[in-house]
């Protein structure tokens, strides 16, 4: 170790961390960071990355199959070695050699082992031999250690040794069989990836798949999974689960019926990990998710302790566990650290360098099954909570030339919610296969709050799935100057 103070210590070494340490370097301050585990963390080894390196083996064996003249070439199924082997590969095989490279390229330290707040601006590590070092930060503490899977507290779930998705996305084999429990993003995800690599898969949902989109959106992505083989049960709970004489589990439902299974998946949630992180040393319980400002700053806790140095970034806040967000909120976060330490200006109006402004209304995100979901801002359930007056505007993608070019059969949806009094987009949600490149352009529409008028100008190539801006346009009718919603 180098010296024993920095201008920034931060706890956690996921890409949120690397993105605050790498910003605040470059604002002129030293930066160390405290990571017990790989430096990179959890998506690059254990949630995006290989996640989606697993579900691309079934997704791409399915477009093929859907285009004459390639389908006969993919007559076989996924070679699941080969699979893996990518998977492996696109994890850096666990190794976090390259990340450290990075680190040092940066200019940013790194210490391995625990670290855990232990006064103000204090921050002491504890090394995997016990032995413990005590740091000082000069002007902030960044903390970016992320969330971990929620297991639920179903009867003898523990002792049937579910995976989370930590051991889904890790995994040297494909099991027989995979029943998962959840309905959200990680659920479907990882039955469209076992589904796609051989395993026979029971999806359980509690009331129904991707419940926080548009309804749309889980209905096709149930309907395709059920199309691929994947049994989908939903309005139904796990009450039990049991080891059987064979070896496999048993797990008992709230409806009677028993799904007898190789291997459970538990994707129910999230949870902060914030238990041991000596929040208590500043008047902040443990265990709960932080509230922060626009800027990262952590909200409450005791007044003359908290002060303008804690910050909470990426899942650990709560605010878009994800982690293009996570390191959004880095670079923000970052940027007003050096900008605090330096005495220079802040600039924490809305939109403005130093604030996560997005986090509120223009959060994207792909959900990668097969067919595709990309979302960004907000729903028509969103909208009309928030007291917008709304127009939605729907279209079927089939109907597209770019679609019917892609794949024979396409299935897919797109929907924009417009706010009527300045005409601008406030949500936009696409399904379907391959969606997942139309969601920048609905993003930079919602963030510039560009004016439907001038949407018009932006020309979609043809054939493409972008002409689908072209035909929403034309079924919501070109704004005339006055604000009179009519046809020119």
């Amino acid at each position: 170790m180098q010296p024993q103070n920095y201008d920034l210590i931060v706890i956690g070494g996921g890409s949120s961390a690397e993105n605050v340490a790498d910003r605040a370097v470059q604002g002129g301050l030293t930066a160390l960071i405290v990571e017990s585990e790989l430096v990179g963390g959890e998506c690059s080894y254990w949630a995006c990355m290989p996640s989606k390196a697993l579900i691309r083996v079934g997704t791409a064996l399915s477009a093929a199959r859907r285009v004459p003249g390639a389908a006969e070439a993919v007559q076989t199924g996924p070679h699941v070695a080969a699979a893996l082997s990518r998977r492996d590969t696109i994890a850096n095989a666990w190794s976090d050699s390259g990340q450290l490279r990075w680190l040092a390229s940066a200019g940013i330290d790194l210490l391995r082992g625990h670290g855990r707040l232990s006064g103000v601006r204090e921050v002491t590590v504890t090394a995997k031999d016990g032995s413990t070092t005590v740091l000082t930060a000069n002007h902030a503490v960044a903390l970016c250690t992320g969330s971990a899977a929620l297991l639920p507290s179903i009867p003898g779930l523990a002792e049937s040794a579910p995976w989370t998705s930590r051991e889904a996305t890790s995994a040297h084999q494909v099991p027989a069989s995979l029943a998962i429990i959840g309905g959200g993003v990680v659920a479907a995800e990882m039955a469209t990836a076992y589904s796609g690599l051989g395993a026979s898969v029971t999806l359980i949902a509690r009331s129904g798949l991707l419940t926080r989109f548009e309804p749309f959106a889980g209905e096709l992505v149930t309907n395709a999974l059920r199309e691929s083989g994947v049994t989908v049960l939903t309005d139904v709970t796990t009450t039990q689960a049991s080891r059987t004489s064979a070896g496999e589990v048993q797990l008992r439902l709230s409806d009677g019926s028993d799904v007898t299974t190789t291997k459970v998946l538990v994707a129910t949630g999230r949870a902060p990990r914030t238990t041991d992180l000596g929040l208590e040393t500043i008047g902040l319980p443990g265990g709960d998710w932080l509230g922060v400002d626009d800027t990262l700053l952590v909200q409450g806790g005791s007044p003359d302790l908290t002060g303008a140095w804690l910050y909470a970034i990426g899942d650990v806040n709560g605010r878009a566990l994800l982690t293009h967000q996570g390191k959004y909120q880095a670079r923000a976060a970052g940027d007003v650290i050096a900008a605090r330490a330096n005495g220079t200006r802040v600039d924490d109006a809305p939109w403005g360098t130093h604030v996560a402004t997005a986090d509120h209304s223009a959060v994207p995100q792909v959900t990668f099954t097969d067919p595709e979901v990309a979302s960004v801002g907000l729903t028509v359930a969103d909208a009309e909570i928030a007291g917008y007056r709304i127009r939605v505007l729907d279209y079927d993608l089939s109907w597209l030339g770019g679609s019917t070019v892609l794949a024979d059969g396409y299935v897919g949806h797109a929907r924009i919610v417009v706010d009527e009094e300045r005409h601008v987009l406030l949500g936009a949600t696409f399904v379907g296969q391959d969606v997942a490149e139309l969601l920048h352009a609905a993003t930079i529409a919602i963030v510039g709050e560009v004016p439907l008028e001038r949407l018009w100008h932006a020309v979609p190539s043809y054939p493409t799935l972008s002409e689908v801006w072209l035909r929403l346009l034309e079924e919501y009718g070109r704004p005339m100057p006055d604000g009179d919603n009519g046809l020119r």
